[in-house]
């Protein structure tokens, strides 16, 4: 006869899930600190599927692969100011004053999202490449809000490396 198991055997006392509100990008430049950081959104996959029809069935395969957009949602401080930041990268791909488009070796970029554990140290580590803007939202204003403004950023990226 099985024996049940007790609930002191599932739940271990080394289980330390990963909590949302410990993580940083960084950058290996100075296009956006650290520190404005206010949300992101980790990178999402799709697959295609290939439908191959056959009399009266139907099998599948997998087609092209792609990632999805990210968000990152930032504070706006006075200095350094994100809304400069953000303009300055928009600016390498499109420069709205000349109507200039910029070459994607300058306005793609690539950072890394990492989760920390309660030390701080990371614990989960994407890489991401050849990331560029696709939107920047630069918040409202409130004549009846105390709160910081903030900005929120949509990403497009040609890969994501999952490395820890």
């Amino acid at each position: 006869m099985a024996q049940p198991i007790e609930v002191n055997q599932m739940l271990s006392d080394s289980y330390e899930p990963k909590r949302q509100n410990r993580w940083l990008f960084e950058f290996g430049d100075e296009t956006l600190p650290a520190f404005i950081a206010r949300t992101a959104s980790k990178p999402s996959a799709t697959t295609e599927e290939i439908v191959i029809d056959y009399m009266n069935t139907k099998r599948y395969l997998a087609g092209k692969f792609e990632w999805g957009t990210l968000t990152l949602g930032l504070y706006d401080p006075i200095a350094p100011s994100a809304s400069q930041k953000v303009m300055e990268w928009v600016r390498l791909s499109y420069e709205n004053i000349s109507g200039r488009a910029g070459y994607a070796a300058f306005y793609k970029k690539d950072f890394s999202l990492q989760s920390l554990d309660p030390v701080g140290a990371a614990v989960e580590k994407w890489s991401i490449q050849g990331a560029w803007i696709t939107e920047a939202t630069f918040g409202d204003l409130d004549h009846a809000s105390a709160e910081p403004q903030q900005i929120d950023v949509t990403l497009r990226f040609d890969k994501a490396i999952l490395n820890y």
